[in-house]
């Protein structure tokens, strides 16, 4: 007889929760267990941990309706088979959404990160995305028109619903010039594998092989500037430019890319501006669309990459003054509106 966290069983309320129990107790055979809630994320994903006496799984719920469950199993046989430490997937059920995968435990990296550790944990991040850019697959393109679609989020999701603020003719030409200069160094990189969501929440610690990487079915073949700038440039953690210069010595290093200095840090400065201007979007967009106020607090810290990024480069300087006169500043702690 089954085991339910209460968090996880509201009897009555979770239809979906009910199908898992009777998918694991007739397909997969398990009769004594129990069930709990692991996490959600920010799509309409479930995770849920089943353990059966001293083991564990993690049971995905993907809503057949809502979530695409193939590009996840693809990617994750793609990573595993590159020797990065994703998921194993033990069982799958494609007409109900639900998966069965190995357990990579409850500690991410955010949970642990600190000035003690992150050289070590972060060489480690680095190696599984050298590791992953070796794949070659035929996962969808980085291209222009996604691109340029992730940054209209900015405008659309922050600056018009969260701000309120509706661009003139200019204003609006000098977003578009920023969108069409990113767009275009991003375009003008090497082609390699990226997971697209290399961060501090999807990075578990692990016994072996460290880093668990998880939450990567969204991965397309685009720059190599892009998971290094969303590990180094994290949108729930921030570290020193020092520091960051220092990591992207190390990738440079082990990267079998034969990529020059000043012109990668140039890239991935304008790449993590890209990612940052959609994150901010997202953010708001998960806020008003889907009822996530949390994402919010991350606002701050991610338009700081922004502004910093505006202030190294000459090419910024209009987009830089056009912030400022938004009343975003380099300073989060000025930034009132924004919460």
């Amino acid at each position: 007889m089954q085991k339910d966290n209460q968090s996880a069983n509201s009897p009555g309320q979770d239809s979906r929760l009910e199908l898992i129990k009777q998918w694991i107790e007739t397909e997969l055979g398990i009769a004594e267990y129990s069930i709990e809630t692991a996490s959600a994320d920010a799509s309409f994903r479930r995770y849920f941990r089943l353990s059966v006496n001293d083991n564990s799984w993690i049971i995905m719920d993907a809503p057949p309706d809502r979530e695409d469950c193939e590009p996840f199993v693809k990617i994750a046989r793609l990573i595993e088979s590159a020797g990065v430490h994703a998921p194993h997937i033990f069982d799958f059920n494609q007409s109900q959404g639900f998966m069965r995968l190995s357990d990579l435990g409850t500690v991410a990296y955010l949970d642990r990160l600190n000035m003690q550790n992150v050289d070590e944990l972060y060489a480690s991040a680095i190696d599984a995305i050298i590791k992953m850019q070796s794949i070659n697959s035929d996962v969808p393109a980085y291209d222009e028109a996604l691109l340029k679609f992730e940054m209209s989020l900015f405008n659309d999701w922050f600056l018009n619903k969260h701000l309120g603020y509706e661009l003139d003719h200019e204003q609006s030409e000098v977003l578009q010039n920023v969108v069409e200069l990113l767009a275009h160094s991003a375009l003008q990189q090497d082609r390699v594998f990226v997971h697209r969501d290399f961060h501090s929440r999807n990075l578990m610690i692990v016994d072996q092989n460290n880093p668990g990487v998880i939450d990567f079915q969204d991965a397309v073949n685009g720059s190599p500037s892009y998971d290094l700038v969303s590990l180094i440039k994290d949108c729930y953690i921030a570290w020193p430019r020092q520091k960051q210069l220092q990591w992207i010595d190390y990738y440079l290093k082990n990267s079998p890319l034969a990529l020059d200095k000043e012109q990668f840090i140039q890239q991935l400065d304008y790449m993590g501006m890209q990612r940052h201007l959609k994150a901010t979007g997202i953010f708001a967009r998960l806020n008003y669309r889907d009822g996530k106020p949390g994402y919010l607090n991350d606002i701050p810290r991610t338009l700081t990459y922004v502004m910093d990024v505006c202030q190294r480069y000459e090419e910024l300087e209009e987009f830089y003054q056009l912030m400022s006169s938004l009343g975003l500043k380099a300073d989060p702690e000025t930034w009132e509106r924004i919460q």
